[in-house]
């Protein structure tokens, strides 16, 4: 018999070959036939290749060219050959070949014989081959479970029967006489922290039949404390079921995986771990806790299948970006019912999927917008104080209300202003969506007319008291509003919660505001309407000073008027005259402006600024504009000469007060008058200096010699006149600092400034020209009061302009002959 093997000699075993020879010899053994034993290599291999086709049938060896070369032929040992193929699996492993010393005729029966033979040969040898490797194989398994310290476990779980190998038993620290064999000898060793636990487990493996994989701490007898990990399952035959499995020690396990399991399993964030395809590979206890699924349901299970509501949402588009990218991501999300939760999550990519850490913050979110409505609701209550304090109009004051409180407070608002008739109006509203908010303005126009006498703003209007509607609150607005335009809107609108709230300062109701919220939010809490009554009291008290300052402005006007009287209107001279008070002040102050006729029928202006611009300030003015006024008017006396009477009757008269002032004169000769020319005598007592606009375009500044000390430093000083001869068609321009110097603006640029504008208006109407100087000089009130006037010097050879107005003069001063 020939083999052939797989080993690295390209040949059977031994033993293997051994085992076949003997079975050849028993069954084919007879009178001058042999069995080839392959001891030559080349004999060997020739019976492989002739094989390897089919049986190989030589009757006569010398004579037959397959064999005739084989050194056993040529000897003599071989006359005749019959060999089979030894086939495993389809493939040829070997051959089996007899022979006899002389040529042969070889019969079928012999040939098929042989074949059988061959079969059994094969077949006994795998089995060999196979008894060998489980016996190999249970001693290796068996020095690994030696080396592993693995004890083995089978809990009866319907008499609570405990058998447990005598390594499982030294390893909770019993001997086979101490140890009783029940289930309380397993209990009673756990750790007290992980006794519920560790049942619970079993428990719900016995109930589902499913795997039990549990790590857990055992304390032995004296003290020490261990920990274990127990893997098994449930197995049932009829009615008996038992939990079956092994357990190791890893207390002293060198790696790592071990240690960071503990903590895995110990730490109060979730934590879980993905393979590639998103599923479940490990869980721990916390994460077990949140997800609401036992770790058995989640491992091995698809994230996308066991929670659906991740697909599509920021859950999935992070973990693919995280394993698509390799870089770890971190967000913050929400995952609704069951879980109905905001959870803070962190991904990272590891080599076979992702790690995920993730806590539930809904408590800590919530908690956060708690605070972010509180602080808003602060901010609009400081925005109610500052707004309603910087406007002093009630009107603009109530209607500000309805922006402020939307949307911290209401999705939309109406403001209602109390008249001092006592009747209603409403003057403000707003909503959070613009394209809704022509809507409310359009309620907001036709709700009062449409109201019914017993409405809730009537209510909250006479008890001063808020007015909650019932919800849903389109339903009770609806109520009170008779058919038309506003209940259609209300209806439309759908508000689901409203409330009226009186603005009441000084036991009066001055306005109400109401608010509304729409469908898709929750009504007013307790903390929303503590802020909303604050909100009320503030705006009230706003109001109210808004009420108060319109009648002190009324007071101021009608003061201001009597300190500035309107200016005379003298032959072909127009004096226009503007007063424009500072921003923090009631309307009056220090500013002052003056026009008036002398004895002679010369035109007197003046333009003076007292320290100041409050009331005091104001009644130095009125003081110093009436002395200056009966100085100039009794004396007749020129511009120096009256601003130092002024100084000295400021002194006499205790007036502890200072000032700046311009004082000039406007004079005509007969002779200039035919000329087409008038003199200006002017005075500056510390004042910016006059502006000249001439006919031809240009802008001079009327400068004297020096510009004297102002009034009230030091009387007694001499003054000086400046002089010029202007022609008809002039225009001269007085003002105050407040014009050309402010915080951000220097006296010099605001002179150079001031020429420019002037300039570029001085062709316009005289009342024009001032209006627009103001413009683009003061477009909203500064610091500080302006004054202004403005002189044209008409032409005289033609009857006075209508833009003039009519010529008004004192009765003892002729009218203009021309005129």
């Amino acid at each position: 018999m020939t083999e052939r093997g797989d080993g690295p000699a390209g040949r059977a075993a031994p033993a293997g070959r051994a085992r076949l020879a003997a079975l050849a010899r028993r069954v084919l053994a007879a009178d001058g036939v042999r069995l080839h034993t392959g001891t030559a290599e080349l004999a060997a291999d020739v019976l492989l290749r002739a094989a390897a086709d089919g049986p190989l049938v030589v009757d006569d060896a010398v004579a037959d060219a397959r064999t005739c070369t084989a050194p056993e032929v040529a000897a003599g040992v071989v006359g005749a050959l019959l060999a089979v193929p030894l086939r495993s699996s389809g493939r040829v492993v070997g051959a089996l070949a007899v022979h006899s010393t002389a040529p042969r005729r070889w019969g079928d029966d012999e040939r098929d014989l042989l074949e059988e033979v061959a079969a059994a040969v094969v077949t006994g040898e795998q089995r060999s081959e196979l008894a060998d490797e489980v016996a190999s194989g249970r001693l290796r398994w068996g020095l690994a479970i030696d080396a592993a310290g693995v004890g083995g476990f089978d809990l009866d779980l319907v008499t609570g029967e405990l058998a447990w190998d005598d390594r499982l038993i030294a390893m909770f620290g019993y001997d086979p006489s101490s140890f009783g064999r029940r289930r309380e000898d397993f209990v009673g060793r756990l750790h007290p922290e992980d006794r519920q636990r560790v049942e619970d487990a079993m428990a719900r493996a016995a109930s589902t039949d499913g795997e039990y994989d549990e790590l857990y701490r055992i304390v032995l007898p004296g003290g020490e404390v261990r920990w274990i990990q127990a893997r098994g399952r449930v197995a049932r035959e009829g009615p008996a079921a038992h939990l079956v499995g092994a357990a190791y020690d890893t207390t002293d396990a060198a790696g790592a995986e071990v240690g960071v399991r503990r903590v895995l399993e110990a730490m109060p964030a979730a934590f879980c771990a993905l393979d590639r395809d998103f599923r479940f590979t490990y869980v721990n206890a916390e994460a077990e806790r949140l997800l609401q699924r036992e770790r058995t349901e989640l491992l091995g299970g698809s994230l996308w299948a066991l929670f659906p509501a991740t697909v599509g949402t920021s859950f999935e588009r992070e973990y693919r970006d995280a394993v698509e990218s390799a870089r770890p991501r971190s967000f913050e999300t929400y995952y609704p019912a069951p879980l109905d939760g905001w959870f803070e999550v962190r991904v990272w990519p590891v080599p076979d999927g992702l790690s995920v850490y993730f806590l539930d913050v809904s408590e800590r979110r919530a908690a956060a917008e708690r605070q972010a409505r509180e602080a808003a609701r602060r901010e609009v209550l400081s925005q109610v104080s500052t707004e309603l304090a910087v406007t002093l109009d009630p009107e603009k004051a109530v209607a500000r209300l309805a922006r402020l409180v939307v949307p911290v407070l209401a999705d939309w608002s109406v403001v209602t202003l109390v008249r001092d008739d006592g009747t209603l109006q409403d003057v403000g509203s707003w909503h959070a969506e613009e394209d809704l908010r022509p809507l409310v303005a359009r309620y907001a126009e036709r709700r009062l007319e449409a109201l019914e006498d017993s409405s809730f703003l009537d209510r909250a209007l006479a008890t001063g008291l808020p007015a909650v509607m019932p919800d849903p609150a389109s339903s009770s607005v609806a109520g009170v509003l008779r058919p038309g335009v506003a209940r259609d809107l209300v209806t439309h609108l759908a508000p689901r919660w409203a409330g009226v709230f009186p603005l009441v300062a000084r036991g009066r109701t001055l306005g109400l505001v109401t608010l509304f919220r729409g469908p898709d939010r929750e009504p007013a809490g307790a903390a929303d309407l503590a802020a909303v009554r604050q909100l009320a009291e503030r705006a009230g008290t706003g109001l109210d000073n808004a009420r108060l300052y319109r009648v002190q402005l009324g007071l101021a006007e009608e003061l201001q008027r009597s300190l500035l009287t309107a200016p005379p209107a003298p032959d072909h001279t127009e004096i226009a005259v503007r007063y424009v008070p500072a921003a923090e002040s009631a309307r009056v102050g220090g500013d002052w402006y003056d026009a008036f006729l002398q004895a002679s029928g010369d035109t007197v202006v003046v333009i003076g600024d007292v320290v100041g611009h409050d009331t005091a300030a104001a009644a130095s003015m009125g003081q110093m504009r009436g002395l200056l006024r009966g100085i100039a008017f009794h004396s007749g006396a020129g511009p120096a000469e009256t601003l130092a009477g002024l100084d000295a009757a400021m002194e006499g008269l205790l007036l502890e007060t200072t000032a700046t002032a311009v004082v000039a004169r406007v004079e005509q000769t007969p002779e200039m008058r035919a000329e087409g020319l008038t003199r200006l005598r002017w005075s500056n007592a510390g004042h910016p200096p006059p502006m000249l606009a001439t006919p031809d375009g240009q802008v001079h500044q009327l400068l004297a010699r020096r510009t004297d000390l102002l009034l009230g430093i030091l009387p007694g000083t001499s003054r000086v006149e400046g002089e010029a001869v202007v022609d008809r068609g002039s225009t001269l321009l007085l003002y105050t600092d407040g014009l050309v110097e402010r915080r951000d603006q220097g006296l010099q640029e605001g002179l150079v400034r001031l020429r420019r504008e002037l300039a570029d208006v001085a062709h316009l109407p005289l009342e024009e020209m001032l209006d627009a100087l103001l413009v683009r000089l003061l477009p909203e009130p500064g610091h500080d009061d302006v004054a202004l006037l403005a002189v044209r010097l008409h032409p005289q050879d033609e009857p006075r302009p209508p833009e003039a107005g009519p010529e008004v003069v004192p009765p003892e001063v002729p009218p203009d002959p021309v005129a």
